[in-house]
């Protein structure tokens, strides 16, 4: 059950489903999340690490960047379906399709200088 505690924790947070759409256009890092919520990297950096911790979303170093980015296949079923789920859902709202937007054309080198 503590499994299925954390991932529904992680989920129930409308910045942490923003950022879960958002990962599903590309990997970001945490400079390109901030600019597209405008949130403190502190705050985005926690959201980061509660859905990293439910194993929502992968970490992978890239020089001085780390990108993250949705899991390509998980060993958790509960993981497996709500991934599943999320990729079905928001597709209308305008929120997240703004931010989806935004994340295609962020630039981490233009922004993390």
């Amino acid at each position: 059950m503590r499994n299925h505690l954390k991932v529904f924790k992680a989920l129930s947070d409308k910045n942490r489903l923003r950022i879960m759409k958002m990962l599903e256009v590309r990997p970001m890092c945490v400079c390109e999340i901030t600019a597209v919520l405008n949130l403190a990297p502190s705050t985005v950096s926690k959201h980061l690490s509660l859905l990293h911790e439910a194993e929502l979303i992968e970490d992978r170093k890239e020089g001085r960047w780390v990108n993250y980015s949705l899991p390509s296949k998980s060993q958790i079923h509960l993981v497996s379906e709500m991934l599943r789920l999320l990729r079905r859902s928001l597709k209308d709202d305008p929120e997240v399709l703004a931010d989806m937007e935004k994340a295609k054309n962020v630039n981490r080198v233009e922004l993390c200088r």
